[in-house]
Formats: C-alpha cells, sequence, structure tokens
C-alpha cells in the first residue's frame, strides 16, 4: 500500500542534500522508543530547544520527550489522567500530550510517516520538487516544519479562517503559503487547490487524508505510546475499555487500531462536529473545532474496525475553551473541587483536544463506565495555538464571570449526554465506508476496486501497511548509511 520503489536519480540528489545539511534520519523504531536513538545524537539534542528549526529535531517526533522547552530528552510517554471532578464521569480518562512535540503538535509525526518513505526511495527529489501539504491547520505546520528540517520546499495549504497563531509561525518556516476560502469544513476547496498545483510538475502532493504513512506513523508510534501510558497507570483489575478520536485526517485513529490489536476487547470511537455529522447522517455543514476538517470520510479511516460515532456541538468546545482559560475558570473548578495538578494542565488543551476529552466523557457515559476503565485519547496540541480564539469570545461574550463559569461547566462538561451518538453495526460501518466514494472514486482519482479492497481484503490494505513500517526503517539505515553522517559523530 506504500509504494517503496525506488528512484535512484531523486535518492542520490537526496543523498547528496543530506551530507550538505547535516541531516540524519530517524526510524520509525526510534520514534517508539528514543532510548534506542545513538548516544552521540542524545548529547547533541541537550543544547537544542525543542521548536528549533534543526535537523537533529527530527528525533524529537515521539511522544517521549521530556516536557520542557530546550534541551530535553527522553522519558515515559507524556500523557494526564483527568479525575471524576473535573470529566463527571468514573472511569479514567488519559489523554496523550501533544504540546511537546515539536511544533507543538503531533501532526508532525503524520506529516513524517507521508513524507520521508517518497524521500528515502527518491520519488521526492528534495533538488527538484516542492511538498504540497493541504491542510485545516497542524498538519501543514507539521509538513513545513519537516520539510525545512530535510532540506526541502514547502507548499502549506490552510483555510483563511483558521487560527492566527498558525498563520504567523507558518511565515516563519513554510517556503508557500496559500491561503483557501472558507474554515475547517472548507476541505474540498482545499483539494480544489491542490489538483491546480498537482498539475505542476515539481509539485508532490502529500494528501494527509489519503497517504497511507500518516497511518503507519500513528499506528506504530501513537498507538504503542498509548497503551504504554495505560500499563503505567493501570490498576489490578483496569481495562482500557477503549479508544475515541475526532475524524480530522483519520490518521489518528489508526492508533485505536494498534489499541485493538493488543487489547481485542477494547472499543474504538470516531468523533466529529454535530454541525456536519457526515458519519453520524451523511450530513454536512460548518464548524467551530479546529483540526478535524470533514464532509468527507477520509480514505485512510479503517472503518470497519470502528465501533462508535460520537458527535460533539462545535459551542461545548469553545465554551470549555474560555472556561480553561480564564483566570476565574480555573478559580470556579477549584472551588468546584477539581484537583490541582489537573487545573495545572488545562494549558495543554487545544481545541480539539477539548473536543476529544468530550467524546470521551461521552463514551463513557454512553457504556454506563466505573472507576476499573479507561478510555484513551490525545491531545492534538495545546492552548498556545488558541489565544487568538480566546480573544474573539472575550469581544464577543464580554467579561467573564463566576457565574458564566458555573454554566460552562455544568452545562458542556458534566452536562454532556448521550445524544447524537450511533453504536455501528455492520451495516452502518460499510454506510460510512461506501461514503468514501464520493470523495475519493468521483474527485481524487481512486478506483472503485481500491475501494472495495480497504473493505474486504484487509491482507493487502491495513496489515500490508502495518507492516510497510519495518521496510521503511530498513530504506532509512541505508539511506543513512550513504550519506555516511552518522560514521563521523
Amino acid at each position: 500500500m506504500i509504494n517503496l520503489t525506488i528512484n535512484e536519480k531523486g535518492r542520490a540528489n537526496n543523498i547528496q542534500r543530506a551530507k550538505e545539511q547535516n541531516i540524519i534520519i530517524p526510524t520509525i523504531a526510534q520514534m517508539k522508543d528514543p532510548q534506542t536513538i545513538p548516544e552521540k545524537i542524545r548529547d547533541q539534542l541537550k543544547n537544542v530547544g525543542l521548536w528549533e528549526v534543526n535537523p537533529l529535531n527530527l528525533f524529537r517526533i515521539t511522544w517521549k520527550n521530556e516536557p520542557k522547552e530546550s534541551g530535553g530528552l527522553f522519558g515515559k510517554p507524556n500523557f494526564i489522567v483527568l479525575p471524576p471532578e473535573l470529566t463527571g464521569v468514573k472511569a479514567k480518562i488519559l489523554l496523550m500530550v501533544g504540546k511537546y512535540f515539536p511544533t507543538g503538535c503531533h501532526k508532525v509525526g503524520a506529516s513524517f510517516g507521508c513524507l520521508v518513505p517518497r524521500l528515502v526511495t527518491g520519488q521526492f527529489d528534495s533538488s527538484a520538487h516542492r511538498a504540497v501539504w493541504p491542510s485545516t491547520g497542524n498538519y501543514c505546520r507539521g509538513g513545513a516544519f519537516n520539510s525545512k528540517l530535510l532540506g526541502c520546499h514547502s507548499v502549506a495549504i490552510l483555510p483563511e479562517g483558521m487560527s492566527r497563531e498558525r498563520f504567523e509561525w507558518l511565515e516563519t518556516v513554510a517556503s508557500e503559503i496559500i491561503a483557501t476560502p472558507g474554515t475547517e469544513s472548507n476541505v474540498k476547496e482545499i483539494f480544489d487547490k491542490t489538483h491546480e498545483l498537482e498539475q505542476e510538475p515539481d509539485c508532490i502532493i502529500f494528501n494527509q487524508f489519503a497517504e497511507m504513512g500518516n497511518y503507519m506513523w500513528h499506528y506504530h508510534v501513537t498507538g504503542n505510546a498509548i497503551a504504554e501510558a495505560f500499563e503505567q497507570i493501570k490498576g489490578e483489575s483496569d481495562q482500557l475499555f477503549g479508544a475515541i478520536f475526532t475524524s480530522g485526517s483519520a490518521g489518528t485513529m489508526a492508533s485505536g487500531d494498534r489499541i485493538k490489536d493488543l487489547y481485542p476487547k477494547a472499543k474504538l470511537g470516531v468523533g466529529e462536529a454535530l454541525q456536519c455529522p457526515t458519519l453520524l447522517e451523511n450530513g454536512f455543514g460548518a464548524h467551530r473545532i479546529e483540526g478535524i476538517g470533514d464532509k468527507h470520510v477520509p480514505w485512510i479511516h479503517n472503518v470497519k474496525n470502528t465501533d462508535l460515532v460520537v458527535d460533539i456541538d462545535d459551542e461545548d468546545s469553545q465554551k470549555v475553551l474560555r472556561l480553561f482559560n480564564e483566570p476565574i475558570g480555573r478559580e470556579y473548578l477549584r472551588s468546584a473541587g477539581v484537583p490541582e495538578e489537573t487545573l495545572n494542565n488545562l494549558e495543554l488543551f487545544g481545541i480539539s483536544g477539548i473536543a476529544n476529552m468530550l467524546c470521551a466523557i461521552k463514551m463513557a457515559k454512553y457504556y454506563e463506565l466505573t472507576e476499573h476503565d479507561v478510555v484513551a485519547s490525545v491531545m492534538t496540541d495545546s492552548a498556545v495555538m488558541y489565544s487568538s480564539r480566546v480573544r474573539e469570545l472575550q469581544e464577543e461574550d464580554g467579561e467573564y464571570t463566576r457565574e458564566m463559569a458555573a454554566v460552562d461547566f455544568h452545562t458542556h462538561i458534566l452536562g454532556e449526554k448521550t445524544d447524537n451518538m450511533l453504536e455501528l453495526t455492520y451495516q452502518q460501518r460499510k454506510r460510512v465506508h461506501n461514503l468514501k466514494y464520493y470523495t475519493w472514486v468521483e474527485q481524487q482519482g481512486k478506483t472503485s476496486e481500491e475501494l472495495q479492497s480497504l473493505w474486504y481484503d484487509t491482507e493487502h490494505t491495513w496489515d500490508s501497511v502495518k507492516a510497510d513500517a519495518d521496510r521503511v526503517d530498513e530504506l532509512i539505515r541505508q539511506f543513512n548509511e550513504d550519506t555516511g553522517l552518522l560514521k563521523k559523530l
């Protein structure tokens, strides 16, 4: 499923550029277990900032970075566990922390999984091609960052209505920035722009919604990190009941496939905005949960392995964003009994992280989970990317008061209900899977035979992609050996 055909000319050019810019590429195995990174590289990282544009930061594309801005090395996975005082449910909600990736978001891993297989095979020639990153926000940030580290020309595409922080940061890293019409839900407009760029011979499109490298990276790196975090916290009678993630590109959903392989009884849920209920009822619309672009089903979503659809009102995510980021909101939560440790972690939540938390709460309520159950998800990025959104809410709703905080907490967190959810039967899964036809066959050039293979031929589709990680790692090792840079450390 991942094309690993070698283009000798492109590969030779990439090796030469790596030599010139001192680029050593980490393996997927090293991202899963950073303790296997060569000691001399770890020594050099002690003097490198987390977001610094330095090729060494490729080795920080992992869930296991020390939670510090500069000079950190590696430890256990970064995660938090939310208490019932905040969530209102007995189940433990385990959230992986995306803030401590370079760029402050785990999408830098997804973009690595898409770019590097083509780079080490030479299919993408860094001396001749532009890497095009269509995105609803964080993916193009990760793609532009990785492109910079790997010596590639990048084109970042995202909707013009995304947060100012994204554009301001991209201006410091991306070679080109293209703002498409609309906001979070306007994915088709992004695809339309990529169609234009595809006609230019030097443009290579890295479409996160269709690139199986995205699936591969999350399956191995994110999935194993979640499992390790669970094993770290589980009590004698605890079970990893399941995992749930807002859809987005569906890359993170692949980590749920890994969870189900490791814990066969676990359930996997997918979340989306109620204002755009594509998975729930074939619907469409616009919403404000940044990072989960929709109106389609991603090609890389293994729908046949998904058990539950959960729709979140985008008003809930916006109100909770303000509750978590206003001093009065935090003070109210403190008075309501939320532990100080949890209050100190609220800055780790971006908007999609809040949506994931709310999905997990609804999942716990739906299945009537107990204190022995764990539901896992991720915080893709953090509040640092949304200060402009908080200011907009302040302008819209005025000064925040204790009464507003009480209403927001009891309505938009504790008041979450089990409405707008669907437990998927076989036929309902197939209905969601078949929605891929309209985007990928009618618009994006896939064949109906390829679509059918994703449903009926697991061995040569999803299982094949999982196994590709070892082949990619071998190609990375050969690439590094040919640059000779490891030997010079």
